[in-house]
């Protein structure tokens, strides 16, 4: 069985460089194949990076009235952590709210102004609520709006869900179109790279088709047959990941600052480097796969003569 399997990985290797026109071909679609692969995958992690940092500017805030007490606070802000919608509740204060409104209206003298003739603070505190899920925000406020009639509901002055339900009502639609289009993409470009690639595959069967015919003859069995082609295949697949890999390092050093200043957070390089090994994983994976599956469905129509 070793002799078998050596003389097998010698054809293939062999097949592969005789063939040096329709293997560059196919190694050539097989690079194409896989940057676009690989380009879907860095695409969805910069959009889902995105849609995170605009997850995190999206909340409900919970405004009390002045004379709002801290065990109404507290027992409202113990509810909404037991529900199993909430990511996280911040609690802002009094305090920390017209230093806020301070900050934002420094440059407003006449709002500074009319602020330092009240005297007092007129602004309440607040709790601030991030949801798991945008879709899950309006669950929140309809458990807001079941309080009302409770002690702590009652210190609550309004809640600014319905100002932001159009907000995270695009965002929702926003992330869920955006991994349905993704799945969609991938499943197609998936199934026209696994054609494109048998049939440039198919093509260098055809020039071996007298071979295998003979093969056939002597008593030759089909993985005996069809192991060289197979062998041809993965060497598609692996050249064409170390392609792909060679040529995706500087595209993205040279993506890298740019798509900084355009993302937001997400670096092109800096999500290159630190996810390498599952990239190489993913890029040498699917050419391996591609190139022999494609020579396994090219090569049955021959072992059927």
């Amino acid at each position: 069985m070793w002799l078998t399997a050596k003389r097998v990985a010698r054809y293939g290797l062999i097949g592969f460089i005789r063939n040096g026109f329709v293997s560059l071909s196919a190694v050539l679609i097989m690079t194409i194949t896989l940057l676009v692969a690989a380009a879907l995958i860095v695409s969805s992690a910069a959009l889902q990076s995105v849609l995170q940092q605009l997850t995190q500017k999206v909340d409900v805030t919970v405004y009390f009235t002045t004379n709002a007490s801290d065990d109404q606070i507290q027992q409202l802000t113990n509810s909404l952590k037991a529900l199993p919608e909430v990511a996280s509740v911040t609690y802002v204060s009094r305090d920390q709210a017209l230093a806020a409104f301070q900050a934002r209206h420094a440059n407003d003298q006449l709002t500074m102004q009319a602020l330092q003739e009240l005297g007092d603070n007129p602004l309440g505190s607040s709790l601030e609520i991030r949801a798991k899920d945008p879709s899950q925000y309006e669950s929140i406020a309809k458990f807001l709006d079941s309080q009302q009639n409770t002690t702590a509901g009652s210190a609550i002055d309004k809640v600014n869900f319905f100002q932001n339900k159009a907000a995270i009502d695009k965002l929702s639609q926003i992330i869920s179109t955006t991994k349905e289009i993704g799945l969609a993409v991938a499943i197609v470009f998936g199934l026209a790279s696994l054609l494109i690639a048998f049939n440039t595959i198919r093509l260098a069967i055809y020039t071996a088709r007298d071979e295998i015919g003979v093969m056939n003859l002597v008593g030759a069995s089909n993985w005996y047959v069809r192991g060289p082609f197979m062998i041809a295949g993965v060497l598609y697949g692996v050249i064409s990941g170390i392609v792909v890999l060679l040529i995706l390092y500087p595209i993205a050093v040279w993506l890298g600052p740019g798509s900084q200043q355009f993302l937001g957070t997400f670096n092109v390089y800096t999500y290159f480097t630190s996810n390498f090994i599952p990239i190489f994983a993913i890029v040498m994976g699917s050419g391996i796969a591609l190139g022999a599956l494609s020579s396994y469905l090219a090569v049955r129509r021959y072992l059927r003569m």
